[in-house]
């Protein structure tokens, strides 16, 4: 939650990552999408990149990723490419999830590689993405 804090205080949209390994945090990251003019600087991609700096290497073999909110395609392809063990979420990605909401590539078995991904309900995750929108969507006078 500390990253999607970070994130919605510079205007972003709040979601965070982190990735684990061998029980020590290696990654972190949250959008930088409006601040980098990068739309494939999501949560995930920025702890993804983050994390490869930290161990020097681009397989995170064995790592766990732990989301905010659902990966979407991009950031489920990096995962997949980037050799993440697990990835876990704490909200539900309507639009563009790619963990089980729109489609699922991690269970596609075509893949070279196999990543576990589980829901795991966080209303505090969920009601800082909605309470984020609504805001936006409000005039502002």
């Amino acid at each position: 939650m500390t990253e999607a804090q970070a994130g919605m205080a510079s205007g972003e949209v709040p979601v965070g990552a982190i990735i684990i390994k061998d029980n020590v945090i290696i990654g972190r990251g949250h959008n930088t999408k409006e601040m980098d003019h990068d739309p494939t600087a999501h949560a995930e991609i920025v702890a993804i990149r983050n994390a490869c700096a930290t161990i020097g290497d681009w397989r995170l073999d064995g790592a766990i990723l732990v989301s905010t909110l659902e990966p979407c395609p991009m950031c489920a392809g990096a995962i997949l490419h980037a050799r993440i063990a697990v990835v876990g979420y704490g909200a539900k990605d309507f639009k563009w999830g790619a963990a089980e909401t729109k489609l699922n590539l991690f269970e596609d078995v075509r893949f070279n590689h196999i990543t576990n991904a589980y829901y795991s309900p966080s209303l505090e995750c969920e009601t800082m993405l909605t309470g984020f929108f609504k805001q936006l969507r409000q005039p502002h006078g």
